[in-house]
């Protein structure tokens, strides 16, 4: 019996494996796969509302405060009200994080090197393209349900 290609299926697998990966890589540091990635948006642009990290990020408030908590009381992270809006948190990079910041760039330029060891520099090129038109996809999607069902 062939077996159905499937996009669905390689982007789970790949995304699976990078998970398991990442949390191998970043064991020693205490901070899994969910993490990381608010720290790498920290190292963007530190001192950014929570709400607002959720919203970049496209994760729902409850993981991102969940994330955010964790990267706490490990150390990473400290968070301040914002002078602007007392309901709201700013949240600011500790030294622990800055120290660590250039092995969290090696750990994720390896998995991308692992990812795209076979490919030309067009064909990586153009296989970022693609996922990001995905990605762009999947958003006029759910703009347009949300159009339609008044949300």
């Amino acid at each position: 019996m062939e077996e159905c290609k499937s996009i669905g299926k390689y982007i789970s697998i790949i995304y699976r494996q990078g998970q398991c990966y990442i949390n191998k890589k970043l064991e020693p540091y205490g901070i899994g796969s969910g993490q990381f990635i608010f720290l790498n948006v920290l190292y963007h642009k530190d001192g950014i509302r929570q709400e607002e990290m959720a919203d970049f990020l496209d994760i729902d408030k409850g993981t991102t405060a969940r994330a955010i908590k964790r990267l706490e009381e490990e150390g990473y992270i400290y968070r301040r009200t914002d002078s602007k809006d007392h309901r709201a948190q700013l949240v600011f990079l500790t030294q622990k994080a800055k120290n660590i910041e250039e092995d969290i760039y090696k750990i994720l330029r390896s998995w991308t090197e692992i990812l795209l060891s076979d490919f030309s520099i067009e064909d990586s090129k153009k296989a970022e393209e693609l996922l990001e038109a995905m990605t762009k996809n999947i958003h006029r999607y759910y703009e347009r349900e949300e159009i339609q069902h008044g949300r």
